[in-house]
């Protein structure tokens, strides 16, 4: 009997904490999307939105357990009082003017004080990057929609963007308690006219080269969401298959859209074989009808000649026929390009543009680079040139790149702005609504937030011969080589002095023959 007592002390303390965590309600929660969206281009993108959500003070409890919410983010906000985070690796250009507005965007911090930021113009993103970034979902890449992030799938396509981002959300109105929120998303553009043969027909194992084949069981949603808005029962020249068992109907980015939903936790959803692949076929060819231009869409080049001085130039398109709008545009620039700030120039349709507001950080060499930030008005219907000259400065040598000659590239210009909205939206609820409906914050249904990214650009500086000290050392050593041997070969060459022979037999033979001529001897 007083063995037993031990073993039942044991038996209660295995069982006893996993009752109490049961008895508990969760205190994080998953929810993972995916969004396909066939493009006015012919291509198709697909989003992936995976949130974890953790009612939670990491900065103020001492937290030590984690059940969804990754650790080392977890011990990040706790051990630097983060507040923010948002980081993002792209590889590729969103073509804004062909397939319309970017459909994620990350918000920032408005505190100056706190706010750092910073941009790597040129990096290749590869299966180094994705790999840790799947390590940090809860289902990892075992189950859920993260089976089909297959990396060599992923980053042969025309645009790749995969960010995490970080932020504290309100329990309440008073805002007294916080939970936070990590989002975990990724972009990709496959341009399916090509890979399909010249049909903008699509599926999931063609994109991905798998299917879904089961929930993430950690997940309390998992959706996919296909667009279906130029979907037309009347003429039916699209079909879906398999049909959606229901729809979502709402405004985004301006404009309505309807999508079809397919709830993997719906075990009808699902069939026997364990296999979903949503398919889009076109039964007849649709009508080549020119994309739709959106209301703001950017573009920005480097003009000039030489190797002295040069110009940036962006340009802002505001194709709305009849309203204006400001947009906040953020420049920075590398500290090897000198501006000259006196030569900045605005102009909307021939006529100066002076910007409301403007801040303008000078660069530090080799410590900084320049910062400028300014708030335009865009008139309706209208192209906004912003132009400032710069000079190339002249680097150390050993401040080259190895490959100097490809050129140095600039960070993109930043353009934030409330875009007005051809539908006016309702209020949503935001918990209720799906994940990409959260993404874009409005003052009000008349307007929503959009912001772009321009393209980098690749400006070439002085660049030295480097091939130079190659051919000096070339000519040096040989130089070295024929003087020094020629020297060497003086200095210990051993010179000896040879005894004049009497000649041999011939030389005998010869001689008696000239004699006999009479002829003198040899």
């Amino acid at each position: 009997m007083a063995a037993a007592v031990p073993l039942a002390l044991l038996v209660l303390l295995l069982l006893g904490p996993r009752g109490w965590c049961l008895a508990e309600p969760p205190r994080d929660s998953l929810r993972e999307e995916l969004v396909i969206t066939p493009l006015p281009s012919g291509d198709v993108a697909a989003t992936f939105q995976f949130r974890t959500r953790w009612d939670s003070e990491l900065q103020r409890e001492g937290v030590s357990h984690y059940r969804l919410f990754p650790k080392a983010l977890g011990q990040l906000i706790s051990k630097y009082s983060l507040r923010e985070l948002h980081l993002s690796f792209t590889q590729g250009f969103w073509r804004t003017r062909y397939w319309g507005p970017p459909f994620l965007q990350a918000p920032s911090d408005t505190d100056h004080y706190f706010l750092r930021y910073a941009v790597l113009p040129r990096e290749v993103v590869c299966t180094e990057n994705l790999t840790p970034w799947k390590k940090l979902l809860p289902c990892s890449s075992k189950a859920g929609l993260s089976v089909l992030l297959k990396a060599d799938r992923l980053f042969h396509t025309s645009y790749h963007s995969q960010a995490v981002h970080i932020r504290p959300v309100c329990r309440n109105a008073r805002c007294t308690s916080i939970s936070w929120e990590l989002r975990q998303t990724l972009s990709v553009v496959f341009d399916a006219f090509i890979t399909g043969q010249g049909k903008k027909d699509w599926s999931l194992f063609r994109m991905f080269s798998r299917t879904l084949t089961e929930p993430c069981p950690l997940a309390s949603e998992s959706r996919v969401y296909v667009d279906i808005t130029n979907y037309n029962q009347d003429n039916e020249t699209l079909e879906v298959n398999p049909p959606p068992t229901t729809t979502y109907q709402d405004i985004i980015l301006g404009t309505r859209k309807t999508y079809a939903i397919y709830d993997l936790l719906d075990t009808a959803m699902i069939n026997n074989s364990r296999n979903l692949n949503i398919q889009l076929k076109w039964k007849r060819p649709p009508e080549n009808e020119a994309p739709p231009v959106p209301f703001l869409h950017a573009q920005r080049y480097v003009s000039g000649y030489g190797l002295q001085k040069g110009e940036l130039s962006t340009l802002l398109y505001n194709t709305h026929p009849y309203r204006a709008f400001p947009v906040l545009l953020l420049d920075t620039v590398p500290w090897y390009l000198r501006l000259y700030v006196h030569t900045l120039t605005i102009t909307s349709k021939g006529k100066e543009n002076k910007p409301s507001y403007i801040h303008y950080q000078p660069a530090q060499d080799r410590l900084q680079p320049h910062l400028l930030e300014m708030l335009i008005q865009l008139p309706a219907n209208s192209v906004t040139k912003v132009s400032i000259q710069f000079e190339r400065a002249l680097l150390k040598w050993t401040e080259y790149t190895p490959d100097p000659n490809h050129g140095f590239y600039v960070s993109p210009s930043v353009l934030s702005a409330l875009v007005p909205s051809v539908v006016a939206a309702k209020p949503v609820d935001w918990e209720e609504s799906p994940l990409f409906n959260s993404l874009f914050p409005v003052s009000d249904g008349s307007n929503y937030f959009v912001r772009l990214y321009t393209e980098p650009l690749l400006v070439n500086l002085p660049t030295p011969d480097f091939s130079m000290p190659y051919n000096v050392i070339c000519l040096t050593c040989t130089v070295v080589a024929v003087c020094y041997g020629s020297f060497y070969n003086l200095l210990t060459r051993t010179f000896h002095i040879e005894e004049p022979r009497t000649g041999g037999l011939a030389k005998r033979l010869a001689n008696l023959i000239r004699r006999a001529r009479g002829v003198p001897p040899l």
